[in-house]
């Protein structure tokens, strides 16, 4: 005797605006990112959009975010930030990474850090670390290390040139064969860090290529991978005729 089963829901993203209940799945636990709200009423649990966006989900963390064109950034565990070191107050640096309030980076938070040999971090340096601890009442704690205590690609960010653009822009170039990184890797060598906080940070051989990248990264935002290549092609072109 064949057992039907339900069909598995496939998640489609699709538009919210503000207020709107979301149906997540019930048979485990769930992260809700920027842009979601959980409430308890009564006996359940009821999600809705505090803004308007795109839902998105990641399906290998069940991670549910709101996908906006807005620039404050608004922390939430697991994000991956871009940072201004702005302060030092005993053993933990004050970092502005674009929200309300400065974040917090304990002087420890660093792979191989020890009280006696701490690093070497001043106002002003950038910092790429990841958000441990987020809520709307709390400060945000930052770490320069992966969840095994390594610096998987966190840390200081020396040299190159940083600049703010919208969040659904950087999420759309931390995705897979994003069409403006396409079209630049063909073009140019490069180096780009891109934050969930709206900023993002590159470098290059030169300071044109610099340029050229910050430009061609800037102007992306709704280009397809067609108009992509050949905007990138105006612009390597302009910088050889100089």
């Amino acid at each position: 005797m064949e057992v039907e089963t339900e069909p598995e829901t496939v998640f489609e993203p699709h538009v919210v605006l503000p207020g709107d209940k979301i149906e997540l799945p019930s048979d485990g636990e769930v992260i809700l990112g920027p842009g979601l709200l959980a409430r308890h009423i009564g006996e359940d649990d009821e999600v809705t959009t505090t803004k308007c966006g795109i839902l998105r989900a990641k399906k290998a963390n069940r991670a549910f975010w709101v996908d906006s064109t807005q620039r404050r950034a608004t922390p939430a565990k697991g994000d991956e930030v871009i940072g201004i070191v702005v302060g030092r107050p005993m053993d933990v640096f004050s970092v502005d990474i674009g929200s309300s309030r400065p974040a917090s980076l304990p002087v420890l938070a660093f792979e191989g850090a020890t009280k006696r040999n701490k690093p070497n971090v001043q106002i002003g340096d950038l910092v790429f670390a990841r958000v441990v601890t987020a809520g709307k009442h709390i400060e945000a704690e930052l770490s320069c290390m992966n969840a095994n205590g390594k610096s998987g690609g966190f840390g200081q960010i020396i040299g190159g040139y940083m600049f703010s653009c919208s969040s659904g822009l950087c999420r759309s170039l931390r995705r897979p064969n994003s069409p403006i990184l396409t079209a630049l890797s063909s073009s140019v060598a490069f180096e780009i860090v891109v934050g969930l906080n709206g900023r993002v940070w590159v470098n290059a051989e030169t300071p044109e290529h610099v340029v050229l990248v910050a430009n061609a990264v800037e102007n992306s935002e709704h280009m397809t991978p067609k108009v992509a290549s050949a905007f990138v092609e105006k612009l390597s072109l302009k910088l050889s005729n100089r």
